[in-house]
């Protein structure tokens, strides 16, 4: 037993039966909306969303509480005010009819202010060592080439609330940027980087750029300067690559070279004693050389 049903014996059952309890209505919602936007078939949605988040340092509580309909918007529960945001025409009776409903205002307004940051308060507690972790990333700076923007790259971080940028003299950059996506790792760490075109910044100024990572809960920025040195490349390795190349090419050339004078040796020494082969059962000694392919 989990921590959560420790609280509850029959947790899950509860839940069970609460959202099972809503499928009566659900349907009958879709049945006066299909009315209400002219529907008269076809497949259609109906969907709730609430929830709440809480500050643990002021102790400030915001809920939200809204409805959705294939996709859209329907209403809202708008807590401050304690009434309901019709953002469609067809919303407008809904909204009319819930905002003389006081009791149940109430009863929402009771249900998110109070037991769901409890509850969230319960959630965060049972799941600390998972959900306050955090880690921090290895960060590199990347170029394809010397033409090619500088990217500063950060892999390995979580959670995956994070910012990235460049800046320079400790300003923020906007232009010549291009902040990619949060992408996830494997290992369930995520990755992401940001890209700087420096084809127009002098080789002197390039001292004044540097990357700054920044990950929520942890205090400290990564700041990686923009040093030349530090700037990871392939080019590095190229010669190294034209020079395997080269002797890879030079060891097939001269492995087609033996095999054609061994060919022709043999074909002379036995082309009136060898008879040829009619069943194709034995191999010759190239196709035993062969490396067996990968299943």
């Amino acid at each position: 037993m989990n921590r959560v049903t420790a609280d509850r014996a029959d947790y899950w059952e509860w839940q069970t039966e609460l959202a099972v309890g809503t499928q009566p209505s659900f349907k009958a919602n879709i049945d006066i909306l299909k009315q209400r936007f002219n529907q008269t078939g076809g497949a259609h949605i109906f969907q709730c969303m609430y929830g709440c988040d809480r500050d643990d340092e002021t102790g400030e509580v915001n809920g939200f509480l809204q409805y959705g309909y294939d996709g859209e918007d329907f209403i809202a529960f708008d807590l401050k005010t304690e009434s309901w945001i019709a953002p469609k025409q067809q919303a407008v009776i809904t909204k009319h009819k819930w905002d003389t409903n006081r009791a149940l205002i109430a009863q929402y307004k009771h249900y998110l202010t109070q037991e769901c940051p409890e509850w969230v308060k319960k959630y965060v507690d049972y799941g600390r060592s998972s959900l306050l972790r955090t880690a921090g990333p290895s960060v590199s700076l990347l170029q394809k080439s010397p033409s090619s923007p500088v990217s500063c790259h950060a892999t390995g971080f979580y959670p995956d609330r994070a910012m990235m940028f460049w800046r320079k003299d400790g300003e923020e950059l906007h232009e010549d940027v291009d902040l990619g996506e949060i992408l996830p790792n494997h290992d369930g760490s995520f990755q992401m980087s940001v890209d700087l075109d420096l084809s127009s910044v002098p080789a002197e100024d390039r001292r004044r750029y540097e990357c700054v990572f920044q990950l929520s809960g942890v205090e400290d920025d990564i700041i990686t300067k923009l040093d030349k040195a530090e700037i990871r490349t392939n080019r590095g390795n190229t010669m190294h690559i034209y020079i395997i190349t080269a002797v890879v090419v030079l060891a097939l050339v001269l492995l087609a070279v033996i095999g054609v004078l061994v060919y022709r040796k043999k074909k002379a020494k036995c082309s009136h004693k060898c008879p040829p082969s009619d069943n194709g059962s034995e191999l010759s000694e190239v196709e035993k050389l062969k490396p067996e392919p990968n299943s």
